[in-house]
């Protein structure tokens, strides 16, 4: 087959550090300012070493406290949240941590210090540009000539979401058969860059965390727009890979653990863009065991 399903990359693991005086998510040598931006490299896990998880309201945005230390980024930046409800989503993150903290689970926190410390050194335009690009290669544009059970699979399950996005934005996509893909008009994406131009660099963070997931932009729409559900995009993601496992069998450690993987992921890059744009300020809470 012309097209094979990508391996999903876990791009929710990133290293933390733990500069002098402040509290971060990992031990290890102090970031050089001087070293070109890169990403994250995957921590190991670390024995839990706090009790309580705290939010606090300061000038400029919301904190985590961990036993009454602040929480810093990799780059030893005060770890800050633009709103409560993102605050609240962090700490239970990190209190929910049982005797061993398992950092390649924490996708929020990780967004949050892809935002602050912006790694890459990536602008607003260069995050839109790279989300709108993976319509060149959006998974559910691609379709495959034979056979004839997964053309009519491809058919019924993605036709229906590139009409909705179609309509939706009033564009057009299409799809194709061909390696190259289909031949995305000028005007959508002009219509699709001017889209998420609204987002602020927060919540584009997250959108291209998910579109890198879901290898679609167009299942990102469906997600962040409240259309589709985290299971249901998961899955249209993954229509070729769920038809080759019904035919040919299952090897249920490894592909049962790369969809939770997924799932979980996707759920929290999705909640990251509706939570990194709440404004809405709650009480002061405490998170305790």
């Amino acid at each position: 087959m012309w097209r094979s399903c990508l391996r999903l990359r876990d791009a929710g693991r990133r290293l933390l550090n733990q500069p002098r005086g402040a509290l971060t998510a990992s031990v290890g040598p102090e970031p050089n300012p001087l070293s070109p931006a890169r990403a994250y490299a995957p921590p190991t896990e670390r024995k839990r070493f706090y009790q309580n998880v705290s939010i606090t309201q300061g000038e400029g945005g919301f904190e985590i406290n961990l036993d009454h230390r602040k929480l810093k980024t990799p780059q030893a930046k005060l770890f800050t949240v633009p709103s409560e409800a993102l605050a609240i989503a962090v700490a239970t993150e990190w209190d929910s941590q049982q005797d061993t903290i398992k950092f390649y689970t924490m996708h929020l926190t990780t967004l949050c210090n892809t935002s602050l410390d912006n790694p890459t050194q990536r602008n607003k335009d260069q995050l839109i540009q790279a989300a709108v690009k993976f319509l060149d290669t959006d998974t559910i544009c691609y379709r495959v000539d034979e056979p004839a059970t997964l053309v009519e699979l491809q058919r019924n399950e993605w036709d229906p979401i590139i009409e909705w996005a179609e309509e939706r934005y009033d564009v057009e996509i299409g799809s194709s058969t061909s390696i190259m893909g289909p031949s995305i008009p000028a005007r959508t994406r002009e219509v699709l860059t001017s889209h998420l131009a609204s987002y602020n660099m927060w919540a584009l963070q997250g959108i291209e965390f998910v579109v890198t997931q879901l290898k679609s932009m167009v299942l990102t729409l469906g997600l962040i727009d409240r259309h589709l559900t985290v299971e249901q995009a998961v899955l249209l993601s993954r229509l070729e890979e769920e038809y080759q496992i019904q035919k040919w069998g299952n090897i249920e450690w490894a592909h049962d653990y790369e969809l939770r993987e997924l799932r979980a992921r996707t759920a929290a890059g999705t909640l990251f863009v509706h939570l990194c744009s709440e404004s809405a300020t709650v009480k002061h809470k405490l998170l305790q065991q």
